[in-house]
């Protein structure tokens, strides 16, 4: 956050004023957080507390656990990770996610739709390995 206004402060300068101050300072702010997440390569946490968690040695074939879903989304590129985080964990809509990231509604659409589907596919082909070395060690 100390980042974010610093930022801010440096460069009240370059605020032209084409658009509120808040929602400027709301966009600074939102870049340095997925500058940070990017760097730290940060895992969310957040999950947790929204997917049911499944004891790893109790699970049911086809349940999936939360450090599963953490591994497959540290996986994906940025630019799905950026958007599934924006829209699952932050609570942002399509068109809050398009402002903020300087792309089209229908492109955060898009995005989001082929982010979902990837983690999904690693999802299964995390689980077809775990399935295949159960069976053949």
């Amino acid at each position: 956050m100390q980042e974010s206004f610093l930022t801010v402060y440096h460069n009240l300068k370059n605020y032209i004023g084409d658009v509120s101050f808040g929602a400027w300072l709301k966009k600074i702010v939102i870049n340095r957080s997925l500058d940070a997440l990017r760097k730290r390569k940060v895992i969310f946490e957040e999950l947790h507390a929204e997917l049911p968690v499944a004891d790893e040695q109790e699970s049911e074939p086809d349940s999936i656990t939360v450090d599963e879903v953490k591994t497959a989304i540290s996986s994906l590129s940025d630019g799905y990770r950026t958007i599934l985080s924006l829209i699952l964990l932050e609570g942002y809509d399509h068109e809050e996610v398009s402002e903020i990231l300087g792309i089209k509604n229908v492109t955060s659409r898009t995005q989001f739709s082929r982010a979902r589907q990837r983690l999904r596919e690693i999802l299964a082909e995390n689980r077809k390995k775990q399935t295949e070395e159960r069976i053949y060690g």
